[in-house]
């Protein structure tokens, strides 16, 4: 597969630069293996769903990870963008300055002080001179994605985390979460709909372009999971029980694939996960997927379309672009079935 397998032409006007006025008022695209797409709404959800089935959420919460500052010695800017807190006072970081920074460098960011240690490929480690929690509360703004070209906004300190959000550690926020409000949360309860949490801290690695024409060149960074036992076990009991496994996005998808076994049950566990999910891949967990419109030539859009069939989400994308529906971290959402026969096509 080739990078520009993944491509396709989007109007600027159908990015979406804010969030909708209520977050379960976005358009939902309903995607079956084959036959018509289907033009629905969020709120429609649990009319879409059965009793008895289980949406497996990703409960991470994001951190206020983007800071700028200056060169101590230089006065050049510079801007950081924590990908995790490693202890107390450290971290691993990407930064972005006219030149790369040398260890040894100090960094003024705001009122916090930090030094540049040793290069771990495209980021650096940093030590502040307090603890990382404190700077990030005090300095640090939400990292909106770059395609999200204007100043963070009061609401975003709201509207980038999803209503369940409880795990500090993201850099980005799993964007098909914000769909879900306190009221649909209720409807789909209502509709004998389970909901069950895992937890992964999505990285700044999420923003990082594929830069290899080759798909099976490109490597992922690692992210951080936790599964835990309550989840392992309601995804049995509904497996049991006959119902489906709803992966609400990409991220609880990665999550439920990386540990899985052959027969795709799920144990309680934790640890780091770099899995790459291209067409090919044989997926085991998730029935059905909700998520979000993906960027073009992104590691994201060959996941769905690993899911769903690299020409089924060409159909659903061209049709959502005739439609006029709105794209990536703020905008509309997809209705996923997984098609086993997607090797094929």
């Amino acid at each position: 597969m080739k990078l520009s397998d993944f491509d396709y032409e989007l109007p600027e006007s159908l990015i979406a630069l804010h969030p909708p006025r209520e977050r379960s008022a976005s358009r939902l695209l309903v995607v079956p293996p084959a036959g018509e797409l289907a033009d629905r709404r969020v709120t429609d959800l649990p009319s879409l769903l059965r009793a008895g089935d289980l949406l497996v959420m990703n409960d991470t919460r994001v951190i206020r990870a983007r800071l700028t500052g200056i060169k101590a010695d230089s006065g050049g800017r510079v801007e950081v963008l924590i990908e995790r807190i490693t202890g107390t006072h450290e971290a691993v970081a990407q930064i972005r300055a006219s030149k790369t920074p040398r260890p040894g460098m100090a960094l003024t960011l705001g009122e916090a002080r930090a030094t540049v240690g040793e290069r771990l490929g495209e980021f650096h480690a940093l030590r502040f001179d307090e603890p990382v929690d404190a700077v990030l509360a005090r300095e640090g703004s939400l990292p909106l994605p770059p395609y999200i070209d204007r100043p963070v906004g009061a609401d975003d300190d709201e509207r980038y985390q999803t209503v369940y959000a409880r795990e500090p550690g993201a850099v980005a926020a799993p964007t098909a979460g914000l769909h879900f409000d306190e009221p649909l949360l209720q409807a789909l309860a209502q509709a004998g709909v389970g909901i069950a949490f895992v937890t992964l801290h999505v990285g700044a690695g999420t923003f990082q372009p594929v830069r290899v024409e080759e798909v099976s060149a490109h490597r992922m960074h690692s992210e951080r999971y936790t599964v835990p036992e309550a989840t392992a076990q309601a995804i049995a009991r509904t497996r049991a029980a006959g119902g489906r496994i709803i992966a609400v996005g990409t991220t609880s998808l990665r999550t439920l694939e990386s540990v899985a076994d052959d027969q795709g049950r799920v144990p309680a566990c934790q640890g780091e996960t770099a899995l790459f999910i291209t067409p090919g891949c044989r997926l085991k967990v998730a029935d059905l997927l909700f998520t979000n419109f993906h960027l073009p030539r992104s590691t994201l859009l060959m996941l769905v379309s690993a899911f769903a069939g690299v020409r089924r989400i060409r159909e659903a994308y061209a049709h959502a672009i005739a439609q006029r529906y709105r794209f990536f971290s703020y905008g509309d959402a997809m209705l996923l079935t997984r098609d086993d026969d997607a090797l094929a096509h």
